[in-house]
């Protein structure tokens, strides 16, 4: 962390200056605040910066094994293929958690998936944080060279390419009503398109269409935002076959969303990864399980996590191929804050077109035992946020 800029914020802190910079962001929902967004960004030095870009590089090397396609291809299960899938997913989250190790700050991976995240309200916060607290035209947010405007070029290309923004939709389940609403109202203020209702969506032949200011509009593309075990627990009744051959173009392949997931985990073996195996190896290895948490393979945002394993926790379970121990990571405090120090997460944000490419990140911050706002019930200088890092 830059120690002098951590030091500066905190003292100059006000917190009717927060409450302003949230109410500037909030009104985007019209006041609905869905989650809480930290009262600090963070600031990382070119050392810590280093180690996030090298973590990352080692995890794509991997993944960019050929080998890695015969490995992921029993990743998706049964009855959930999609039809015309990528070669590769347009969009990569490497999730990482920041421990102590060798007396130093280094990244561990938490998680990793080929499935959208913020890629619009991550924009939007570095401007309203800037608009709000005193930012340094030397930090950024963002990698490669990137701007603000030819990053929002950038996802603008990787979403709506050569189509008309109208016969491009942000699908989604009830997308009025989900805590990442922000993002998908902020996708079309910066892109043009719409968030879409899956159940919104009807199917002629192999054609997708939608109702669009009460015209019947085809849809080419659609940037998927449906997370599928969402999807099952609703059982909604669709009017298209979600896994029928369809003439269209899924910028996001339903697919990746399980091929590059928490079943990747087992396969990456670095400095960066903690030790990972299928609950079904088990019995097999020489594990002590009060070092590992337990993870379901298909569920998001921490969903049935387990944290202090053993084997009264595993004994029920019956489909352990669908389950994974992964060693604990212990997150070091090393953020400052008024009221104690906090622990940090860093989600590293990759546009995928002919090539991954590092592009922003995302920032949670806890003071509990995990990320989880259940975890996190009546602190502050907790939540969401950015890490900004040298230009």
């Amino acid at each position: 962390m830059i120690a002098e800029l951590r030091e500066k914020f905190n003292r100059s802190f006000e917190e009717k200056r927060y409450n302003q910079f949230l109410k500037d962001v909030w009104q985007e929902t019209n006041d609905e605040e869905d989650f809480r967004i930290c009262e600090t960004p963070i600031f990382i030095d070119r050392k810590l910066e280093g180690k996030l870009r090298e973590a990352c590089s080692q995890i794509l090397y991997e993944i960019g094994k050929p080998e890695f396609k015969e490995y992921n291809s029993s990743a998706i299960p049964e009855g959930l293929h999609v039809s015309n899938e990528a070669e590769h997913p347009v969009f990569l989250q490497i999730d990482f958690g920041l421990v102590e190790m060798d007396g130093e700050i280094k990244p561990q991976l938490i998680e990793l998936q080929g499935f959208p995240s913020l890629y619009a309200f991550q924009i939007f916060v570095d401007q309203k944080i800037r608009d709000h607290f005193a930012i340094s035209d030397d930090l950024t947010t963002y990698y490669g060279g990137y701007d603000y405007d030819s990053y929002i070029k950038l996802f603008r290309d990787s979403v709506v390419g050569d189509s008309d923004p109208e016969n491009v939709v942000l699908l989604e389940i009830n997308p009025h009503q989900q805590k990442t609403k922000i993002d998908f109202y902020l996708t079309n203020k910066f892109i043009g398109v719409k968030p879409v209702c899956i159940r919104e969506i009807f199917q002629r032949g192999s054609k997708l269409y939608y109702e669009n200011n009460g015209t019947e509009t085809p849809i080419d593309k659609i940037y998927n935002r449906v997370i599928f075990d969402e999807l099952n627990r609703e059982k909604r009744d669709l009017k298209f076959d979600f896994h029928s051959d369809l003439d269209v173009e899924w910028i996001g392949h339903p697919n990746w969303f399980f091929k590059i997931s928490k079943h990747t985990l087992p396969y990456l073996h670095n400095e960066y990864c903690p030790h990972s195996i299928f609950l079904s190896d088990y019995r097999n290895s020489k594990i002590d399980l009060k070092d590992y948490v337990l993870k379901p393979l298909y569920s998001f945002a921490g969903s049935g996590v387990v944290i202090d394993v053993d084997e009264s926790t595993i004994k029920p379970i019956k489909d352990r191929q669908n389950y994974i121990l992964q060693r604990k990571v212990n997150y070091e405090p090393i953020l400052e804050t008024p009221d104690g120090k906090a622990k940090v997460e860093i989600r590293m944000m990759f546009l995928w077109n002919d090539e991954p490419v590092l592009v922003n990140n995302l920032l949670r911050v806890s003071k509990g035992k995990m990320m989880g706002v259940d975890f996190n019930k009546n602190k502050t200088w907790i939540g969401a946020s950015t890490a900004y890092h040298y230009k």
